[in-house]
């Protein structure tokens, strides 16, 4: 965070805030700005009136509040066309379902969407709204219109709502939009640099109705593809089972196995760096039947087991074509940093990111997590964040390390 905050020393940013209960935010946001160096212009919406003041605001940003699109005062000082323009980096925060519609569609009949049409700067939104609307099928599809326009968005994340609700929908912390903004400012450090990342689980067939699979939601390897794609790398994202969107802009390729994933790894080398964020099955049924298996008076069938390839030993170890970079994950319950630094030797990589898995974390399956980065050098522990910041430090890591 600190780097973060460093990052924005003299940068002027576009505050736009939208409607909604997380407008509340926006007056941190805007603290912790100036509190880094930046100037901040701040846009509020008709909407986002009804839950900041433009006093408020106004005190906070130190300078008038932007709101009408026909302000003839504002017109005649600096148009909204030099407005759009005159800053570095475009936020809007929180982003609501209508204007992410505004953006992806192209509307312009307020000041708001206005700029963001007029704007030739970076533009990044963080997403606030309720579950539902979040995850209706036109707030997913603007999502990937405005990812493929080149929009860089923070969050949503998974937490309780003012609404009583619970899900995705909730407007990332401030911490991490600066985060994220810092990394805007951050340039595209991985251009030309090919990375490869394996993410969610693998399932592995008892039969065509059952399977062996874990806890693994995607969540933290989908996070890392689009944090390093925000950094200008080509990533090839190999995928298990998993209701997570894909990475907008990777090479998405599809697996259900250990053995599929193995060989997708093997076809997206050569690369410049390997994160394996994927949770492996360790064992496969070895015989899987081909009928959906029964009960019978005999009891519970006997299953044998066959160990799965080691991915990330085999990409670690490669005599030819080895990444420079190899990153595993240790998803730990016991002994964490013990095991996870056995773990890295064993293997061969070069770096590990462990976590504790255990249920009472959370970790699992959740919006956070809890990691410590070990290398040959030793251990770093990292404090609880979101999967986004970790997603985000990573990737400012691995840029540094392939310099």
């Amino acid at each position: 965070m600190v780097v973060a905050l460093a990052q924005l020393a003299g940068k002027h940013i576009l505050l736009i805030i939208g409607g909604g209960i997380a407008a509340y935010k926006s007056l941190e946001l805007i603290r912790r700005m100036q509190d880094a160096g930046a100037a901040v212009t701040p846009v509020l919406t008709k909407a986002g009136a009804q839950f900041v003041t433009p006093l408020s605001v106004s005190a906070l940003a130190g300078t008038g509040v932007h709101q009408d699109l026909f302000d003839l005062t504002a017109e005649a000082e600096m148009g909204h066309i030099e407005l759009s323009r005159a800053a570095e980096l475009v936020v809007v925060a929180p982003a609501t379902a209508d204007l992410m519609a505004k953006m992806a569609h192209g509307h312009a009949n307020d000041l708001a969407s206005t700029l963001l049409m007029a704007t030739d700067k970076q533009v990044l939104i963080a997403p606030a709204m309720n579950v539902r609307m979040w995850e209706h099928p036109a707030t997913q599809r603007n999502l990937a219109t405005l990812q493929e326009d080149g929009i860089l968005v923070v969050g949503p994340e998974d937490g309780g709502m003012a609404c009583g609700e619970f899900g995705a929908g909730r407007m990332s912390e401030v911490p991490q939009i600066i985060d994220a903004a810092a990394a805007a400012f951050g340039g595209c450090p991985l251009r030309g640099k090919h990375i490869l990342v394996t993410s969610g689980p693998t399932h592995e067939p008892i039969d065509p109705v059952r399977y062996i699979a874990n806890r693994s939601s995607g969540a933290q390897g989908l996070a890392i593809a689009q944090a390093l794609l925000s950094l200008g790398a080509s990533v090839t994202f190999v995928t298990g089972p998993t209701d997570k969107p894909a990475p907008k802009g990777a090479q998405v390729v599809h697996v259900q196995t250990a053995r599929d994933m193995q060989d997708a790894v093997r076809a997206a080398l050569p690369a410049d760096a390997a994160v394996f964020a994927a949770a492996v099955a360790d064992w496969r049924v070895v015989g899987e039947s081909q009928s959906k298996i029964k009960k019978t008076k005999d009891g519970m069938p006997a299953l044998e087991f066959a160990e799965n390839p080691d991915i990330l030993a085999e990409v670690s170890q490669l005599e030819k074509g080895r990444p420079n970079l190899v990153v595993g994950f240790a998803a730990e319950t016991d002994d964490v940093i013990a095991n996870a630094t056995a773990k890295r030797k064993r293997k061969g990589c070069d770096w590990i990111v462990a976590n504790d898995v255990s249920p009472a974390t959370g970790i699992m399956g959740g919006a956070e997590n809890d990691v410590t980065l070990i290398d040959q050098n030793g251990s770093e522990d990292w404090p609880r964040m979101s999967k986004d910041a970790v997603a985000a430090k990573l990737a400012k890591r691995i840029a540094e390390a392939l310099l």
